[in-house]
C-alpha cells in the first residue's frame, strides 16, 4: 500500500459512482459556503439598518418630514424603514377618507404594516432552507458513496485467490473520503443555519417590536384627530 496517498489519489482512484458523490457533496460545500457568506451580509446589513433608523426615528423627527425623507427612496427600503413607509401611507391614506372612524383606519394601518413584515421576513429567510437541506442530507449522501465503495473494495477482493489488507485498505480509504466529504459539507450548514436562524428571529422580534411601537403612536393620534 502506497502510505503517501493524498485526498486527490484516492478520488482518482475511486469508482465512477463514488467520484459523482464526491463531486455533488464538493459542489454543496460551495454553494452553502456562498449562502452563508451572502445572507450573513445581508442580515448584518440590515441589524444596522434597523438600528440607524431606529435611532432617526426616536430622534423627535416630525413622522410626516421622515416620511417625506425616505419617500424618493421608497424602492430601495427594508426592514424598519419599509414598514414605516407602508404604515404611515396607508395611514395618511386612511385618515383622510375614514377620519371619523380610528378604528377601521388603524385596522388598516395594521394591516399594511403586518404585510410589509412577512415579506422582510421571508426575504431574510432567503436560502435558509437550502442551508437546511445540506446539512441534512450531506451525511447520507457521502455514507450511499462509503457503501458503495466498501461493497465494491470487497467484491473485488472477493475474486483474488490470497487477499491481504494491503490490497482492501485503498478502497475503503477512498470509499471513506465521501463520509468525510459529506461531514465536511454538513457540519458549517447546520451551525450557520442555526446561527442566521437565530439572526433572523431577533431581526423579527425587532421588526414587530418597532410596528407595535409605531401603531401606538398612530393610534393616538387617530383617535385624538377624531375627539377635535
Amino acid at each position: 500500500m502506497n502510505s503517501e496517498l493524498t485526498i486527490l489519489d484516492l478520488f482518482l482512484q475511486a469508482s465512477l459512482l463514488v467520484k459523482l458523490v464526491m463531486l455533488i457533496l464538493l459542489g454543496m460545500s460551495i454553494a452553502s459556503w456562498a449562502m452563508i457568506i451572502k445572507r450573513s451580509q445581508v442580515l448584518n446589513s440590515a441589524e444596522r439598518n434597523a438600528a440607524q433608523f431606529e435611532d432617526r426615528f426616536w430622534s423627535g423627527i416630525d413622522l410626516s418630514q421622515l416620511y417625506q425623507e425616505i419617500q424618493d427612496r421608497k424602492e430601495e427600503l427594508s426592514g424598519s424603514e419599509r414598514i414605516f413607509y407602508s404604515g404611515f401611507k396607508e395611514f395618511a391614506r386612511l385618515h383622510r377618507s375614514n377620519g371619523r372612524v380610528p378604528e377601521a383606519v388603524m385596522e388598516g394601518t395594521g394591516r399594511a404594516m403586518r404585510v410589509s413584515l412577512s415579506k422582510e421576513v421571508d426575504e431574510l429567510e432567503t436560502n435558509l432552507p437550502f442551508l437546511a437541506t445540506v446539512g441534512s442530507i450531506s451525511p447520507y449522501i457521502g455514507l450511499f458513496g462509503t457503501v458503495w465503495g466498501i461493497m465494491t473494495a470487497f467484491i473485488a477482493l472477493g475474486a483474488v485467490k490470497q487477499a491481504t489488507l494491503a490490497m482492501v485498505a485503498p478502497g475503503i480509504a477512498e470509499a471513506l473520503v465521501a463520509t468525510a466529504m459529506g461531514l465536511f459539507a454538513a457540519i458549517p450548514a447546520v451551525m450557520f443555519y442555526n446561527r442566521l436562524t437565530n439572526k433572523v428571529t431577533k431581526l423579527e422580534h425587532t421588526y414587530v417590536t418597532f410596528m407595535e411601537e409605531f401603531s401606538s403612536i398612530l393610534h393616538r393620534q387617530a383617535f385624538a384627530a377624531n375627539q377635535e
